[in-house]
């Protein structure tokens, strides 16, 4: 069995005396392990690094055994991530939101999008819109989608305020207002497409408290697991000034 694919690696860590286990999110066999011979070494241990992309080619006598890679670097994105706090915690968070997926199950779309953020990871005043688009994408691509495109009371696809906490339905400025105290505020970026997004810092605060609410109560609170440190740690530092 074998297969070729461009692969975000996700993380790598030492296997025995010099391989190294690698964890790709691959466009076209999702995420996906394997072990690549000599990873420990200088020569490639820098291609490993989380935020790059690889050529990969994974090969295994069986589809349902761990398999070998061997990588080609495509794009090192970490060597510049290196120099920047906030972006090294913004790949920190992306990897983990994407390890969250199940292992060999498709999301190209994902896979893009990943690696548009990670693309501008540096940029500290378009990263976090990207970011919270990401992890909008990242709740339906896990089966907890919102419903955003019409008011959960009247229908209407127009002036969009809140969304509701417990059903993740949106609703309209003019149907929340008498419960919009007990409702999570919808950003008008969200709305909009990613790459067309100029949100103030008002309006991340709120696309993450959004994001994040879901997060914790369906992905993270099930699990027994916590919200990703990293994500606390790039909030924290792309809203101080």
């Amino acid at each position: 069995m074998q297969w070729r694919d461009e692969g975000f690696v996700i993380g790598a860590r030492r296997h025995g005396e010099s391989s190294a286990l690698l964890e790709l999110m691959t466009r076209a066999h999702g995420r996906h392990l394997g072990l690549v011979r000599g990873g420990a070494g200088r020569a490639i241990r820098g291609a490993l690094q989380p935020g790059n992309d690889v050529d990969a080619l994974w090969r295994a006598r069986l589809d349902d055994q761990l398999g070998v890679f061997v990588v080609e670097p495509l794009r090192a994105r970490a060597a510049s991530l290196i120099d920047h706090g906030h972006a090294l915690h913004g790949v920190g968070h992306l990897s983990a939101l994407l390890r969250l997926l199940p292992e060999r199950d498709p999301h190209p779309e994902i896979f893009e999008m990943a690696r548009a953020v990670a693309d501008v990871l540096v940029v500290k005043d378009r990263a976090p819109a990207l970011l919270a688009h990401f992890e909008v994408a990242m709740l339906g691509a896990l089966g907890f989608g919102l419903d955003l495109e019409a008011c959960a009371l009247t229908g209407a696809r127009d002036d969009l305020a809140y969304v509701s906490p417990k059903s993740g339905r949106a609703v309209s400025r003019e149907a929340g207002a008498p419960w919009r105290a007990r409702l999570l505020p919808f950003p008008a970026f969200l709305r909009a497409a990613p790459s067309s997004s100029t949100p103030n810092g008002e309006e991340l605060a709120a696309a993450f408290r959004l994001t994040g609410h879901f997060l914790r109560r369906d992905v993270f609170d099930p699990r027994g697991a916590p919200m990703p440190h990293a994500r606390e740690l790039y909030l924290k530092a792309v809203t101080t000034a």
